[in-house]
């Protein structure tokens, strides 16, 4: 099975977090930031990979070490449930309109974390959420999943659809990366011999 529980415990946060990679899309998402909660569920449904996180954090100072360590955690999740990465598809990438945004993403599950972030956002806030955050997630999410990953906003107005737009894109190609190919028949799809 190609899943994984991963727990986090610093003195700012407590965060746990099951991936199963050959899910449907449910969710279970209560990290005590509501925007954040819409955004990760809207990453599960779209991937369709199973995805549960509970965290606790110092949300009396602010959002970002909850943000960013659920980022972490569920980076080192991923990348637990993809094993040896045998049999993957390893890359993908998807064009997300979503009203007046548009949102490209691409990424290679590659071993090598690297983030391009070419999304701005007209506005510092969505409600009482840092626009900034979605960087650091997307930034930590990459660098603990040993995932090459792009994201650029192509077009957009409002905030909440740029976010909301980005989080889908990157799910839509997480969703074709960790696919089975059904041609690989279990071979690495690396000439190296190790991703």
């Amino acid at each position: 099975m190609r899943n994984a529980t991963i727990t986090r415990q610093t003195a700012e946060t407590r965060v746990a977090v099951t991936v199963n990679l050959d899910g449907t899309g449910a969710y279970e998402n209560a990290t005590g930031v509501g925007f954040f909660d819409h955004m990760l569920d809207q990453l599960a449904r779209h991937s369709l990979i199973d995805l549960t996180i509970h965290a606790t954090g110092d949300l009396h100072i602010d959002d970002h070490h909850t943000v960013e360590d659920v980022g972490i955690t569920l980076g080192q999740a991923l990348g637990a449930a993809l094993g040896d990465k045998r049999g993957i598809r390893r890359y993908g990438h998807f064009d997300l309109a979503m009203d007046d945004a548009l949102v490209r993403a691409a990424l290679d599950l590659s071993g090598r974390p690297y983030l391009v972030w070419s999304v701005d956002f007209p506005t510092p806030k969505i409600g009482s959420f840092d626009t900034e955050l979605v960087r650091e997630f997307f930034q930590a999410l990459s660098t603990h999943a040993g995932m090459t990953l792009h994201v650029d906003r192509l077009h957009g107005l409002n905030s909440h659809h740029i976010a909301e737009a980005s989080f889908k894109a990157v799910a839509r190609a997480l969703r074709a990366a960790v696919e089975p190919d059904p041609r690989m028949g279990g071979v690495l799809p690396s000439t190296k011999g190790a991703l």
